[in-house]
């Protein structure tokens, strides 16, 4: 009996030291796409356009899509919202600016755009493996689904945009702000004359 048991946990031991081996293969290679924001916002479109191309050859899963549209559609909000919203909490940490007079804080996501990025990227993946088995293609009128997912998107994003509104944040930056120092305004000015 002891004999048994012993063996299970020798094989249980392998089998799990593989596993870890594996998780941390793939965490190597996902830590060394983070660089290459184009390249992977590119396979995720490959993704979605195969997903898509899924969805429109069998003519099924529309659940799957909505479920998959609220899911994308919350992440959205994460990844559009900031850090510590002002309207509900108050943080001894870096806040939006409220007044023009106010310091500059950098906007910090409270979805950064690689966990946004990863999160899509799963999402597709797992829905187009759910489009492989049957009792996820649940029938229903799919243009109802739609229209009603686009009223949703619609209230939402007007309830974000009115937010950013109130608390003057724009969620993108492109690239990193540049100021010319001293010199290079003097000159500027002083080669405009000749």
């Amino acid at each position: 009996m002891e004999g048994i048991g012993g063996d299970g946990t020798s094989l249980s031991l392998p089998l799990s030291q593989w596993g870890h081996d594996a998780w941390r293969i793939y965490q190597y290679y996902l830590d060394k796409t983070t660089p290459y924001t184009a390249y992977r916002w590119i396979g995720t479109l490959i993704i979605v356009a195969i997903y898509c191309l899924r969805v429109y050859y069998v003519q099924g899963f529309y659940i799957i899509s909505y479920g998959l549209g609220i899911y994308l559609l919350n992440l959205l909000i994460g990844f559009l919202s900031p850090l510590v919203d002002p309207e509900v909490e108050v943080s001894d940490g870096p806040l939006l600016p409220t007044k023009g007079s106010d310091e500059f804080k950098p906007f910090i996501r409270r979805l950064p755009e690689f966990k946004f990025w990863y999160s899509m990227t799963k999402a597709f993946c797992i829905a187009f493996f759910m489009t492989f088995f049957s009792v996820f293609d649940v029938p229903v009128f799919w243009p109802i689904l739609l229209c009603y997912w686009i009223v949703l998107f619609f209230l939402t994003m007007r309830r974000q945009i009115a937010h950013m509104i109130k608390y003057k944040y724009i969620p993108f930056s492109f690239g990193k702000q540049k100021y010319s120092g001293k010199n290079a305004s003097t000159s500027s000015s002083g080669s405009t004359g000749d």
